[in-house]
């Protein structure tokens, strides 16, 4: 044997690294095919992937590896005719194994040529079914995905490209807009904002905000299709490649139209909420006081009352009168209060509104100048209202004050009433009576805090700050409201909204009757305020009995000769003013009884159950209230 050239050697060398390469490769199928497609030569990967030894399929044709509907179809002698054509043939495909299964594979088969001779095809099979399964489950999450974002309602989710023209929409997207995929794709996002905001380029920011800080989120109104306004929460992502260029936008907006409404009720609530607390602390503050206050100026009233009976000198008359003044002003400012923080024990009755107003028209044109005008302007058919007149006549009184100081260089104050019949949203009919000036008005800053107690603007000693507070209290207690509306400029409307009284409400009458002397037990632990309050009783001409307490009440009714009970409700000991008027009301059903206070919590829960005097009273009070017993 004749030893071989080194280039010989050389090559038989590199053949042979070469065939030991191909044969150790295992994932992929290498093999020969002559020029009819008969296998020539099988690698491990061939046997590994299709489970044929080389024994059993050298010598037979490639199409055996071909599902018989592809054999029937003859794609094997296609893919062969290609590969010698063109010089390659690659494709994807299903193939069987040896067994019978199928697997995805991925095809490449290149025509050998040699010396410009083609003597057959070299073939490299790899099995991707794997890679199939992981494209199908792409391919299915990104069809759900599309399925789900193309079938969302409650949220509008569409695409927008650079420019912030509309590429796609869902079914939320024409729910919540109203518009339909060819009416909207192709039209730029901004169709959706307001004229305002888009005279004021906001779709633009909003992009450019995106583009730059990578989201944009905000609330605000958008406009439908049909023009209408809604609430909605927008959010815009910009969308990117792979190598960061921007290629649109992904655009999600929700109408929270109706969250918005209830977001703004609750508010309206709490608000209504920590207005209720304020009162209740100021009304609690204010009863702490208004009770001792007004004993006070009920002992200061009988003193003064008893010095001027006994005094004919008229300088002490005339003090006397500036001190009823005084003790008068405090009492009003003490009613006020309570007023205001609803803790007044008031006596509605079914009023005439056009007739009282009437009747006060020469009180509130004398607190006018003379270069403000008094127009009324109260309906004769105006609904009859339920309330305390008393109440109501002071709250006029105030409103129309406070009109007068609103015009400084003279004016108009307007008084009208109109009849609000109920709606939708409220099922009380309703009486409003409005105060109208032409003034200065009242800036958004002052408005805001015009209820408030103390509060005025007005210089020191021409104001309390208790006018509007009476107002807004007097409204609320009666089961209505007040509202103001000002313009700078332009003056000032408060209006006082009434409920409208029920057709079987009937008016308290007041008829005085003659009285018959009689004897008054009265309760009172205070023996000064017993003291001015009994001095009052006997010019009305009572005899005057006085017990400390309840239990000396009981004990002096026991023994007869008490015609009438009169009691103060806040006492000292187990039982208070109205404890011991129910349990002589029980025992002595016929026993007339009437209550006063200064303040008590328990006036409010008395229903009218019993005849009651505020302190500190004065004489023309008690005969009204002692004639409403009807004594005789």
């Amino acid at each position: 044997m004749t030893e071989r050239s080194k280039p010989d050697r050389e090559l038989f060398e590199s053949e042979r690294a070469f065939r030991i390469l191909v044969q150790g490769v295992t994932d992929y199928a290498i093999y020969m095919l002559d020029h009819t497609g008969i296998v020539s030569s099988w690698n491990t990967g061939a046997a590994r992937i299709k489970g044929y030894e080389a024994s059993e399929v050298i010598g037979r044709h490639f199409s055996i590896f071909y599902p018989p509907e592809d054999q029937a179809a003859g794609l094997p002698e296609r893919a062969l005719a290609a590969a010698r054509a063109t010089g390659r043939f690659e494709a994807e495909g299903w193939r069987l194994r040896k067994d019978g299964t199928r697997f995805f594979a991925s095809v490449v088969i290149d025509a050998i040529v040699e010396e410009g001779q083609f003597i057959g095809f070299a073939k490299i099979t790899r099995d991707i079914t794997e890679r199939l399964k992981a494209r199908s489950a792409l391919a299915e999450s990104e069809n759900h995905f599309r399925l789900l974002v193309g079938n969302i309602t409650d949220y509008a989710l569409y695409m927008l490209d650079p420019q912030g023209f509309i590429t796609n929409w869902n079914l939320g997207g024409q729910r919540i807009k109203g518009y339909v995929p060819d009416e909207i794709v192709g039209q730029h996002f901004g169709r959706f904002y307001t004229p305002a905001d888009q005279k004021a380029g906001k779709p633009a920011r909003a992009l450019q905000i995106a583009r730059e800080t990578g989201r944009y989120e905000e609330e605000g109104f958008r406009v439908r299709k049909d023009g209408s306004f809604f609430w909605a929460s927008v959010i815009i992502d910009p969308i990117r490649n792979d190598s960061g260029e921007l290629i649109g936008f992904a655009k999600i907006t929700r109408d929270i139209t109706e969250r918005r409404e209830a977001q703004q009720k609750l508010e309206r609530v709490q608000a209504e909420l920590a207005e209720s607390r304020k009162m209740d602390a100021l009304g609690q503050l204010t009863g702490g006081v208004a009770h001792d206050f007004n004993n006070l100026l009920m002992g200061l009233a009988g003193g003064l009352h008893r010095i001027k009976r006994s005094s004919t000198d008229p300088a002490i008359l005339k003090t006397i009168s500036a001190m009823e003044g005084s003790i008068k002003r405090g009492a009003g400012l003490t009613r006020q209060l309570l007023t205001f923080a609803r803790r007044q024990q008031v006596h509605p009755v079914r009023l005439d509104l056009a007739k009282t107003v009437f009747s006060m028209q020469e009180v509130l044109r004398a607190g006018l100048r003379g270069n403000v005008a008094l127009t009324l302007d109260i309906a004769p058919d105006v609904w009859r209202v339920h309330t305390d007149p008393g109440e109501l006549e002071t709250a006029l009184v105030n409103l129309v004050i406070n009109a007068r100081d609103a015009l400084l260089e003279g004016g108009d104050v307007r008084i009208s009433a109109s009849n609000h019949q109920a709606g939708a949203s409220d099922s009380t009919d309703y009486v409003r009576i409005a105060v109208k000036d032409n003034g200065v008005g009242i800036p958004p800053d002052v408005l805001e805090k015009v209820f408030d107690p103390f509060f005025t603007t007005k210089p020191v000693g021409q104001g309390t700050g208790l006018g509007l507070s009476q107002v807004h209290g007097f409204a609320n207690q009666a089961g209505g409201r007040v509202e103001v509306e000002s313009q700078l400029g332009e003056g000032t409307e408060v209006s006082i909204w009434l409920p409208r009284a029920r057709d079987e409400e009937i008016e308290d009458p007041v008829e005085a009757t003659d009285k018959t002397v009689g004897t008054v037990l009265m309760v009172e632990d205070n023996p000064d305020v017993a003291s001015a309050g009994a001095m009052l009783l006997e010019e009305l001409g009572y005899r005057v009995k006085w017990a400390p307490d309840a239990e000396t009440a009981l004990s002096e009714v026991e023994n007869d000769g008490i015609d009438i009970v009169f009691s103060d409700i806040v006492m000292p000991g187990r039982m208070d003013g109205l404890g011991l008027a129910r349990r002589l009301k029980r025992k002595y059903p016929s026993l007339p009884i009437i209550l006063t206070t200064g303040y008590s919590d328990a006036v409010l829960r008395t229903d009218v159950e019993f005849p009651m005097v505020r302190k500190p009273y004065e004489l023309h009070e008690l005969s009204l209230a002692f004639d409403r017993i009807n004594i005789r």
